[in-house]
Order: structure tokens, then sequence, then C-alpha cells
């Protein structure tokens, strides 16, 4: 039987709503999962929105160095190119900035589940091991009643 892990992901859960959209099915549909495949379709939403940005600050380069041409040029031309090169560089603003808030998140989520995945790793083991301490306190106990018996009660082999 394989072993289901939990965690302790929030999941947060979707508000009454008139509208019923795929995007609540979807909501559903991840609440329904189980932990693991939850986390992984977590994981495929961050990677598709870092996805994203990344193409958005590639496509934005490859213009400017596409506008960045060298030659003659009338002034209509000038500040038609600069004007593009203008936008170009706002979206680009735009994607980092929304780069380093993803980051952010990330980290935020890795610090919070880390430390209460850390506890409940630490309590589980600091369980098991007084368990097993208990187990051989017992079990040295009854070896010593054994030993300190006097001869006349212990059975002769």
């Amino acid at each position: 039987m394989a072993e289901r892990t939990e965690t302790d992901v929030s999941r947060p859960s979707a508000l009454p709503s008139a509208k019923f959209t795929n995007r609540n099915r979807d909501a559903q549909s991840l609440l329904d999962l189980g932990s693991d495949e939850y986390l992984d379709s977590v994981e495929e939403e961050w990677n598709k929105r870092v996805d994203a940005e990344i193409d958005t600050l590639v496509e934005g380069m490859v213009d400017l160095v596409s506008l960045a041409s060298v030659g003659e040029k009338d002034k209509f031309r000038i500040a038609l190119e600069a004007f593009q090169a203008e936008s170009r560089a706002e979206s680009m603003v735009r994607a980092a900035n929304s780069l380093l808030s993803i980051i952010h998140s990330m980290k935020l989520l890795l610090l919070l589940s880390d430390e209460t995945q850390i506890a409940n790793l630490r309590d589980t083991e600091l369980n098991t091991v007084q368990e097993e301490k208990e187990e051989a306190r017992k079990k040295v106990a009854g070896i010593l009643n054994d030993l300190f018996k006097p001869s006349e009660l212990r059975p002769s082999a």
C-alpha cells in the first residue's frame, strides 16, 4: 500500500458566486486532489506564470535589438522607434516586477511551509525516540529483574 503524505498547504476555498465558469470548476477540482497532486498542480501554475514573464522579457529584448538598427532615418521614423522602444521597455519592467513578486511569494511559501514541515518532522521523530526509549527501559528492567532474582526463584535450566 502506497504511503500517502499530507502537507500543510493551505487550500483556498471558492466563495459562492452566481457565475459558474471553468475557473470555478478548476478550483474545485484542485480542492478534490490529494496533497501530492495538489502541490504538483500549484507548482505547474507557478511555472506557467514564470514562463510567461520570461517570454515577455525575451520578446521585449528581441524587439529592442531589432529597433536599434543603424541607418538613414527621418524624424518620424526616429520618433516611432522611440515610442516602440519605450512601450516595450514598460512591458519589460512590468514583467520584471511581476517576476520579483513571484520570487517573493515563492520565498514566503518556502519559509512558511518549511517551518511547519520541519516542526512536524521533529515532533514525529521525538515521539518515535521516546517510544523506543520506553521499550528499551522496559526491556532493561525485565533483564535486571531476572538477574537479581534469588537463585531459588529462577527456573533451572
